[in-house]
């Protein structure tokens, strides 16, 4: 995905949620997660479809310095208190560097100044190797005890 002639960015990288544009769409649809990771997340081309016939997604692609690295979608229903994580990738030559959790941070930002916000929740298939449940419970989420479709619910307090 990079030119050979861009630098990796690093751990010191600063992360950003950026709209993703016409302009700056082709990337986004590129990525890949890692393989073991293809059963556990959507490919970006899907959920930007997705968001596009939801008007109630939000959805930004993560940047690491100037370069693209991930994508974030979120439900975000104003007239409910509880917001939900839909999507969240990192590509995978960028995973392991920190963006995911700070990409996360900026999410509970926003969504700290959505009207009347208590907490944000996400879900995931627990069988599935490469689950991100490690993942959440590390930034705080706590397994609720609900399922949904097969999918085990968390939540973030917020």
């Amino acid at each position: 995905m990079l030119e050979e002639t861009m630098i990796k960015p690093g751990w010191d990288a600063v992360v950003t949620l950026r709209e993703i544009t016409k302009e700056t769409l082709r990337p986004f649809l590129k990525m890949n997660v890692a393989e073991s990771q293809q059963n556990v997340v959507a490919n970006n081309a899907v959920s930007i479809a997705q968001a596009h016939f939801e008007p109630k997604a939000w959805f930004r692609g993560i940047y690491a310095d100037e370069t693209p690295v991930g994508f974030i979608m979120l439900f975000d229903d104003p007239d409910e208190p509880v917001y939900f994580l839909w999507r969240l990738m990192v590509a995978d030559e960028f995973q392991g560097l920190g963006y995911g959790r700070k990409a996360i941070a900026h999410l509970v930002d926003y969504v700290k100044t959505r009207p009347n916000a208590t907490e944000l929740k996400v879900s995931h298939v627990p069988e599935l190797p490469g689950n991100p449940g490690p993942f959440y419970q590390k930034l705080g989420f706590e397994y609720t005890g609900e399922e949904d479709d097969g999918e085990l619910v968390m939540r973030l307090k917020l």
